[in-house]
C-alpha cells in the first residue's frame, strides 16, 4: 500500500505536496535500505517511483529524490564535491534503462530531466569518453561497407545479349550471368569476396536488429524517432534486399536488379543515421523524419488522387494518337509516370510542333498546371515550412536526445571489456555497493553578493513605505492632504535610490 501510495504522489500536480508526504510515508518504512525498501518496488509497468518521475517529467520530484540521494564528499570555500547515486540512472546494469525511459517517452517534460544534475553530466561523461570516438568509427566503417556493397552491384556478372529484339522500343544489351559463369576469372574472385562482406553484413545488421524488437516491442521501437525509428526499418529491409538478391544469384534467378537497386537505395539513406553525432547535423536528421512521415504521407495522398485522374484524362487523350510522335502516354503506366513527372515539374508538357495536338490536351494540361503546381506544391511547401519552425525551437533538445539513444544503443550492443560502467562504486567512501558519480560544483561568491545588495534594497524601499505609513497615521485630517504629498515625495525619493543602485549593479555585473 505504500508504495502504491508513492507512485500515487509522483502522478500528483502539486509538487510540494507530494514531496512532503513522500517524505512522510518513508520516514514509516522500517526497511529503509535493501530490496525491501518503498522506493524500490515496482509497479506493474518495471517502475519504481523514481523511475516513474523520470517518464511523467516531473522535474520537482526528481530533483527532490536526488537530493536524498547525494552524499557531500568536502567543501573548501567556494569548492565543494558531491557524490550523487546513480545505481538507477546509469543503464550499464540495467534492464529497462531510465535514460531509454526518458527519450522513448512522448512527453516533452521528461527529455528537460536530461539537463538536470546529475544526468546531464552522466551523458556527458559517457558520450565524450566512450559514445562519440565507437559511433565515429562506426559510421566509418558503415561508409566503407556500403562502398564495397556498391563495387560489387557495379561490376555484377553481365554478358552481351545473343537473342534478337522483340519490340521496336527494346533496349537491352546486356543480361545477366548464370551462376556457372560468374565466378571464373580473377576479377570474378574479388567481387566474390566483396559479396561475402556484403551478406555477413547484412547477417550481422539482422541478428543486432531482431533482438532489440523483441525486448522493447516493433511499435515503440519502430514508431519512436528519437531513437531512429524509420532508420531502424531501412536497415531491416536493406539486410533483407541482401539475402533475396544472394538467393537469386545462388539460383540463377533473372531480376536480382530490383533488390539491388532498392538495397543501394536504403544502405546509403541509412548514412543520414549517423548524423545524429554531429549536434550541426543532428537536428536535420529529426526534421527529415517528421517531414516525411507527417507532412509528405498527408500529401501524398492529395498527389496519388490528383495523378490518377488527370493521368488517365491524358491517356484517354492520346489514345487515338502515334506513339512514335508523343510516346510519353502510349501506355497507362507511362501516363502515370508522364504525370507524375510533370506534377513535381521535372519535365515540361510533352509537344511536338510537327503534328497537331488535341484540343483537350491544351485544357487539361492547364487545368493540371493550375492545381498542381501552383495550389499543391506551395501547399507543401507551407507544411514543411511550419514543420521546420516547430523543430527549430527544440532543436539542442533534441540532439540532446538522440545523443542519450545512441549511447544507451552503443552500451548494450558493445562487449563489457570495451565499455566499462561509469563512476564510483560505494565501497571506497564505505558507502555500500551502490555506484556514484562525482561532481564538482563551485559556487560563485559574486552571486550571492548581488543578492545581498538585492535585499538592501528592498529592506530600503520597505523602509520607506513604513515611515510613510506610520507619519500618515500619527497627524489629524486636518494635514492629511500635506501628508499624501510628502509621502509620495518619500517614495519618488526612494525609487531614484533604488534605481541608482540597480545601475550600479548592472555595470559590476
Amino acid at each position: 500500500i505504500g508504495n502504491t501510495v508513492l507512485h500515487i504522489l509522483v502522478l500528483q500536480p502539486n509538487k510540494t505536496f507530494a514531496c512532503h508526504m513522500y517524505s512522510l510515508i518513508l520516514s514509516y518504512d522500517r526497511s529503509k535500505e535493501g530490496p525491501g525498501s518503498l522506493e524500490l518496488i515496482p509497479n506493474n509497468e518495471g517502475l519504481s517511483p523514481f523511475k516513474l518521475a523520470g517518464v511523467e517529467g516531473n522535474t520537482v520530484m526528481f530533483q527532490y529524490l536526488m537530493q536524498k540521494r547525494k552524499q557531500n564528499l568536502w567543501s573548501f570555500g567556494p569548492l565543494s564535491t558531491v557524490l550523487y547515486d546513480i545505481t538507477e540512472i546509469d543503464s550499464w546494469a540495467e534492464d529497462q534503462s531510465f535514460l531509454e525511459l526518458i527519450v522513448s517517452t512522448k512527453k516533452r517534460e521528461a527529455r528537460q530531466i536530461l539537463d538536470l544534475t546529475p544526468v546531464k553530466e552522466l551523458v556527458s561523461l559517457k558520450w565524450n569518453m566512450y559514445g562519440r570516438p565507437y559511433f565515429c568509427f562506426l559510421a566509418l566503417f558503415y561508409i566503407l561497407y556500403m562502398v564495397c556493397f556498391t563495387m560489387c552491384c557495379v561490376y555484377r556478372p553481365l554478358k552481351p545479349r545473343t537473342g534478337n529484339r522483340t519490340s521496336s522500343r527494346d533496349n537491352t544489351v546486356y543480361v545477366q550471368k548464370m551462376l556457372q559463369e560468374s565466378y571464373v576469372a580473377y576479377e570474378d574472385e574479388l567481387r566474390l569476396v566483396g559479396e561475402l562482406i556484403t551478406v555477413i553484413g547484412a547477417v550481422v545488421i539482422l541478428v543486432l536488429e531482431i533482438p532489440d524488437i523483441l525486448r522493447v516491442g516493433a511499435a515503440k521501437y519502430f514508431g519512436q524517432t528519437i531513437l531512429g525509428g524509420p532508420f531502424h526499418i531501412i536497415v531491416i529491409t536493406y539486410a533483407c534486399m541482401i539475402l533475396v538478391t544472394m538467393v537469386m544469384r545462388l539460383t540463377s534467378t533473372t531480376g536480382e536488379v530490383v533488390p539491388m537497386s532498392f538495397a543501394l537505395v536504403l544502405g546509403w539513406c541509412n548514412v543520414m543515421y549517423f548524423a545524429r553525432g554531429f549536434q550541426m547535423l543532428g537536428p536535420f536528421t529529426i526534421m527529415i523524419q517528421k517531414m516525411i512521415f507527417g507532412d509528405l504521407m498527408r500529401f501524398c495522398w492529395l498527389m496519388a488522387v490528383v495523378i490518377l485522374g488527370f493521368a488517365s484524362a491524358f491517356y484517354i487523350i492520346f489514345q487515338t494518337e502515334n506513339p512514335e510522335n508523343l510516346g510519353q502516354f502510349y501506355n497507362y503506366p507511362m501516363s502515370l509516370f508522364t504525370t507524375f513527372e510533370l506534377f513535381l515539374t521535372i519535365i515540361d508538357g510533352p509537344a511536338n510542333y510537327d503534328v497537331d495536338l488535341p484540343f483537350m490536351y491544351s485544357v487539361v494540361y492547364f487545368a493540371f498546371a493550375i492545381i498542381a503546381t501552383l495550389l499543391m506544391l506551395n501547399l507543401l511547401i507551407a507544411m514543411m515550412g511550419d514543420t521546420h519552425w516547430r523543430v527549430a525551437h527544440e532543436q539542442d533538445e533534441l540532439w540532446r536526445a538522440q545523443v542519450v539513444a545512441t549511447t544507451v544503443m552503443l552500451e548494450r550492443k558493445l562487449p563489457r571489456c570495451l565499455w566499462p560502467r561509469s563512476g564510483i562504486c560505494g565501497r571506497e567512501f564505505g558507502l555500500g555497493d551502490r555506484w556514484y558519480l562525482r561532481i564538482e560544483d563551485r559556487v560563485d561568491p559574486n552571486k550571492h553578493k548581488m543578492m545581498r545588495y538585492t535585499e538592501a534594497f528592498k529592506a530600503q524601499d520597505r523602509d520607506n513605505c513604513d515611515k510613510g505609513s506610520e507619519k500618515l497615521e500619527t497627524n489629524g485630517d486636518t494635514l492629511c492632504k500635506k501628508e499624501l504629498s510628502a509621502l509620495s515625495l518619500s517614495r519618488n525619493t526612494s525609487r531614484a535610490s533604488s534605481h541608482r543602485g540597480w545601475e550600479i549593479l548592472r555595470r559590476n555585473t
